[in-house]
């Protein structure tokens, strides 16, 4: 990719790893490797914020320690607790997952995107921030933060849909470092969150403005 050149990219690594060790936010989700508490997380933040997420999930896994418990829930119950977060039909996919892991997984979350991507409710991005932050693997994610900086910075043209553009996924996997991509991933979020926002961007105090083809 023409825009991705290896000097660029590993200065835009350099830069946003010096943010990210200021600037990082702190939830409970993110002090824990256990597949199923990320699984559970995963879940709850999709189409949500986390400040919204932290207290349901911290009263969800006190409910539902386990996948199995979760799989012997009735979903209306699951819902009920679920409710400030909207999306009515998250509690059905996630006690349908649980029973899917419980049944055909040994009751382990699955460790490969293509396991998890069998799963009601997990795409791409929710199966590789599973395997990112639960299995350290080199898992690489695109949403509409992560697609913005990319864009900007790089100066890229993504498909309309983000989170289906071969162009932008190519380039978050591109730019995404050999080791520690959980700590990455959140790394882009975080800034794509509190600097490279869609509106009124922080250009001016922003790490990346001295190379980024959006001021430049």
């Amino acid at each position: 990719m023409e825009n991705l050149s290896a000097a660029k990219v590993r200065w835009f690594r350099r830069q946003l790893g010096y943010w990210g060790r200021e600037n990082l936010r702190d939830f409970q989700w993110r002090r824990t490797t256990d597949a199923y508490a990320i699984f559970v997380a995963e879940f709850l933040l999709q189409k949500t914020g986390a400040v919204t997420v932290a207290p349901v999930y911290e009263k969800f896994l006190k409910q539902y320690p386990t996948v199995d418990a979760l799989a012997a829930a009735p979903v209306a119950k699951v819902d009920r607790l679920l409710q400030p977060l909207g999306l009515r039909f998250r509690a059905e996919r996630m006690v349908e997952s649980a029973g899917i892991i419980c049944e055909e997984f040994g009751g382990k979350v699955p460790a490969t995107e293509a396991e998890l991507l069998k799963l009601p409710g997990v795409g791409k991005y929710t199966a590789r921030c599973i395997l990112a932050n639960a299995y350290s693997q080199r898992a690489a994610i695109l949403d509409t933060n992560v697609a913005r900086i990319l864009e900007r910075f790089f100066g890229l043209e993504g498909d309309r849909v983000k989170s289906r553009c071969k162009l932008l996924w190519g380039a978050a996997d591109g730019v995404a470092p050999n080791r520690d991509v959980s700590k990455w991933n959140l790394t882009l979020l975080d800034f794509g969150a509190a600097v490279c926002t869609a509106k009124n961007p922080g250009c001016g105090e922003c790490p990346l403005r001295e190379r980024c083809d959006y001021i430049n």
